[in-house]
């Protein structure tokens, strides 16, 4: 069954975060998502509070940036979420936005090197492992978990370009595209993941989550085109959709039909009602998706 989320956008202050919340695990919704952007909320904080608050939506990051944590600070925080709620956090990690990690002096001379590295010990980590590593950035001694997670975890890469595609498909579990990619995107990257994973000789699942730009109501159409204009994004053919649930719903199939496994709706930066988005999503467009 195809997955189905919205997303809490960094842009609400963080106090309006366990309404809507709440709403997402009262009324059925697959999954909560959450950005740590800079500088506005961060992710692990709002993870855990998101999953205290509620019973059982899944609650995801997406994305934390790796050049701003030491990779041992990120995996003892997934752990801690994987234990305390077993099978209900989902916890991205990318290169993060490279002009907000030069503003921090975090930005790294190769953000591809970085993540390979950072994934191939975080997943090493959180699988129980004790590692021992000295790469061009990630340097562990006989660094191990005292209270790893009970079960396997997923590990997702938000990332777009070719490289780092590919190298999501070879070292990560699932990768994260943003809401500037089309179908064709998707495609396109499904190609590139799968050619990863190949030279890895991987064959097991890998989940595709993809966001999509979602205005619903009286002025939805002139809200999507304005926040794809503002992106740059406004000649991209059938990027975001404007409309009622069954036009959602039509273009969450679209994704889904491209390789997407989960699709989460992404409400403008101007939305008159998070929670009236929230319940849109799941009460309306879940039930049309199968």
């Amino acid at each position: 069954m195809t997955g189905l989320g919205a997303v809490f956008r960094p842009q609400l202050p963080p106090e309006r975060l366990r309404a809507l919340a709440r709403l997402a695990d009262d009324t059925g919704l697959d999954e909560l998502w959450l950005w740590e952007d800079c500088f506005l909320e961060g992710g692990i904080s709002t993870a855990a509070a998101a999953l205290a608050w509620t019973e059982r939506v899944r609650v995801g990051v997406g994305l934390l940036p790796v050049p701003l944590r030491n990779v041992a600070i990120t995996a003892m925080e997934a752990a801690s979420l994987h234990r305390m709620f077993p099978g209900r956090a989902v916890v991205g990690v990318g290169h993060g936005v490279q002009d907000w990690m030069g503003q921090v002096g975090a930005r790294a001379e190769s953000p591809v090197t970085l993540l390979r590295e950072y994934l191939a010990a975080l997943r090493a980590l959180l699988r129980g492992e004790r590692v021992s590593t000295e790469g061009r950035y990630v340097r562990l001694d006989d660094v191990a978990l005292d209270w790893p997670p009970f079960e396997p975890v997923e590990v997702l890469a938000g990332v777009t370009g070719p490289r780092s595609l590919r190298l999501s498909g070879e070292a990560a579990d699932g990768t994260i595209l943003t809401a500037a990619t089309p179908p064709d995107g998707v495609r396109r990257a499904r190609r590139l993941i799968d050619e990863g994973r190949a030279s890895a000789g991987r064959n097991e699942p890998h989940r595709i989550v993809v966001y999509l730009l979602t205005a619903t109501g009286p002025d939805a159409s002139a809200r999507l085109r304005a926040e794809l204009a503002a992106e740059g994004l406004a000649d991209v053919p059938e990027l975001g959709v404007a409309g009622d649930a069954a036009d959602v719903a039509k273009a969450v199939g679209r994704l889904v039909e491209a390789g997407a496994g989960t699709v989460v709706l992404q409400p403008t930066a101007d939305e008159p009602d998070p929670e009236g988005f929230v319940r849109f999503a799941a009460e309306r467009v879940r039930p049309l998706v199968p």
